[in-house]
């Protein structure tokens, strides 16, 4: 009955365009759950990725493939007007340049033959409080990185026994530690990397030091040239991308 109430209320939030209540999928559904007992259900435990593994485990395996990709990203869901906690609580959103108010999410989407499903997730915590030197104003803060909850999932995947190949992310997890830490586990990475990282494009400029500037590098879109990232021992492919977007204007990846 477990599986049947999540995956009913599943269904209801993708399939919803307006505020989402437990009254409106007893409704939607006329009466056969009543929204006592789906409220009931939603509060009786926290569910973690444990729980979403073992509803897409049996579609995993079908599709999964040794080339496959495990895909990391976070996103924030707003939540502008709720008390704030340890969960409800404010971090940077990157696409808007600023910090939001809201439920920070770590996913972990598993790509195959054409096929994406999420296999994976955490809620970003800030148990701890601090007042802020400068402005006086109380803080929060995480006992662990995004940077490592990110390689605990990685593990707990591996764990999981998910045939995969590379791992995608984004600049923010683009660090020598995960990158040490993923061909550790025999993967391989693909990751953005800002502008600034410094880059040197032979053996004889790493040894002497001589890095530049990724953002200096003179190359054209989908060119690739083989280099050392400063701090980083293993060599790497440097690939460079350039997008045109909707008004004209251009993006570089």
């Amino acid at each position: 009955m477990e599986k049947i109430k999540l995956e009913l209320y599943t269904d209801y939030l993708i399939c919803n365009n307006g505020f989402a209540t437990a009254t409106g999928l007893s409704a939607m559904i006329e009466g056969d759950i009543s929204h006592d007992q789906m409220t009931r259900f939603l509060s009786s435990r926290p569910f973690t990725s444990k729980d979403l593994w073992e509803q897409v485990k049996p579609i995993v395996r079908q599709i999964e493939d040794e080339e496959g990709y495990l895909i990391f990203d976070d996103t924030i869901q707003e939540k502008a007007w709720t008390d704030e906690n340890e969960i409800m609580c404010w971090h940077f959103d990157h696409c808007k340049g600023r910090t939001v108010k809201g439920i920070n999410l770590l996913n972990a989407l598993y790509y195959s033959g054409d096929v994406s499903i999420p296999v994976a997730f955490e809620v970003v915590r800030k148990p701890i409080q601090f007042s802020d030197i400068e402005t006086r104003k109380v803080k929060r803060a995480s006992v662990v990185t995004k940077n490592e909850l990110m390689r605990q999932m990685i593990v707990i995947c591996l764990m999981n026994t998910i045939k995969f190949r590379y791992v995608l992310m984004d600049s923010w997890f683009g660090s020598k530690e995960n990158f040490a830490f993923i061909l550790e586990k025999d993967k391989h990475f693909i990751a953005a990397l800002k502008d600034n990282r410094l880059v040197a494009l032979t053996e004889q400029d790493k040894k002497e030091g001589r890095f530049v500037r990724i953002s200096q590098l003179e190359l054209t879109d989908q060119q690739a040239v083989r280099g050392w990232l400063k701090g980083f021992p293993q060599e790497v492919l440097l690939v460079r991308r350039v997008f045109t977007n909707k008004d004209g204007s251009t993006g570089l990846l």
